[in-house]
């Protein structure tokens, strides 16, 4: 580890006990504001790659395929790699010591017609945000997928939990939560423009001026759509987050209480499951498809019959502009046909701004 990582590492630790220390209150808002800004940097410098130093030993990214990427993360000896040759017909190597997956396993999950990626990533330990282990690795692969499985051990209770949402949190990644409504456009000049549609009680005038002179911005149009936080106000400035779903799921619960089973399965976007046992896995499947969200579309020539083999799988619904392919330019889009639950009668003409939804079947007509 290098001079400067180790540097930019004190920082950070230092920082972080002054958040701590700090009690939280209004005349200390500002104070905490600039501490939580200043944090933010140093960790966004800690994920640069050095210059300095190549590419060194092996990388762990796979080639996106299929129709949805799902990772699997975990601390080690969580049942990871046994979960996926279970769901997959691929094969991975499990034993009961640490760290049996040294590189990413791909595997597919046929489910519905459509063929879900599931990546199985070395176990991941604490301060893999800070390049221990190969933490940094496995977790920009993480950053790559449509959902987060995190396989945790049912018998160490919420303690696995916490620390993996912490390490994800602190490279960027949100996980069930939704992205910030916060208008924010950096300008020329004109100084700070703050607006908001709703009260705020989290950030004032002052203290977003603050966090924007420790970005070095000074000309700045703002408006909050929403109560937010500073936490939020500085994702949305830096603007590198990544916000996806994220499963939990507990693994080894026949050997837990009944009780805990039952705590644990009542937990938000939380599944219960035992690999040894097969138990659950059913479930957990149709929940994983439920936060993908997939929907597939059928297209159609012009003239011509409906070939059933001809469907694609999108991860969310969406608009007719953004499932045209790169290639065709916008001006060249004269109208749609489609036919499905998406429209009022079938076929029916419609625009760009059409919002398509399950096995819709679509046509489209160039100029």
């Amino acid at each position: 580890m290098s001079s400067l990582t180790m540097g930019i590492l004190e920082k950070i630790a230092e920082i972080e006990r002054e958040i701590s220390r700090t009690q939280k209150n209004k005349a200390t808002e500002y104070h905490l504001g600039l501490l939580k800004a200043k944090l933010a940097k140093y960790r966004a410098q800690l994920l640069e790659p050095s210059k300095s130093s190549g590419a060194k030993g092996e990388g762990f990214d796979v080639m996106k395929s299929g129709d949805a990427r799902v990772a699997l993360i975990g601390f080690p000896s969580v049942g990871k790699s046994t979960f996926l040759s279970l769901m997959t017909s691929t094969e991975s190597e499990a034993a009961s010591y640490e760290f049996t997956t040294l590189t990413c396993i791909p595997g597919v999950i046929e489910y519905k017609g459509a063929n879900i990626q599931l990546l199985d990533l070395p176990g991941i330990i604490e301060g893999a945000a800070q390049g221990k282990g190969r933490g940094r690795q496995v977790i920009a692969v993480a950053r790559t997928a449509d959902v987060v499985i995190m396989m945790l051990d049912a018998t160490k209770g919420d303690v696995q939990r916490e620390l993996l949402v912490k390490e994800l949190e602190s490279v960027g990644i949100r996980l069930n939560c939704p992205k910030p409504n916060i208008y924010f456009k950096p300008k020329k000049g004109g100084g700070l423009s703050y607006n908001s549609t709703v009260p705020l009680t989290h950030c004032s005038e002052k203290l977003v001026q603050l966090i924007l002179h420790e970005y070095k911005i000074f000309n700045a149009e703002v408006l909050f759509r929403e109560d937010s936080t500073p936490d939020e106000f500085i994702d949305v400035i830096v603007g590198n987050r990544v916000y996806m779903p994220c499963l939990y799921v507990y693994n080894k619960v026949d050997q837990i209480s009944i009780e805990e089973v039952d705590r644990l399965a009542h937990r938000a976007n939380s599944v219960v499951i035992s690999c040894g046992m097969k138990l659950n896995l059913d479930f957990l499947l149709e929940q994983l498809w439920e936060y993908l969200a997939l929907i597939c579309l059928y297209t159609k020539k012009r003239g011509g019959k409906l070939f059933w083999s001809s469907r694609t799988w999108f991860s969310t619904f969406l608009t007719l502009k953004g499932i045209l392919h790169p290639k065709m330019k916008i001006f060249q889009f004269k109208y749609a046909l489609v036919w499905g639950t998406s429209t009022k009668y079938s076929p029916q003409r419609v625009g760009l701004t059409h919002i398509m939804e399950h096995e819709d079947v679509i046509q489209i007509v160039k100029k």
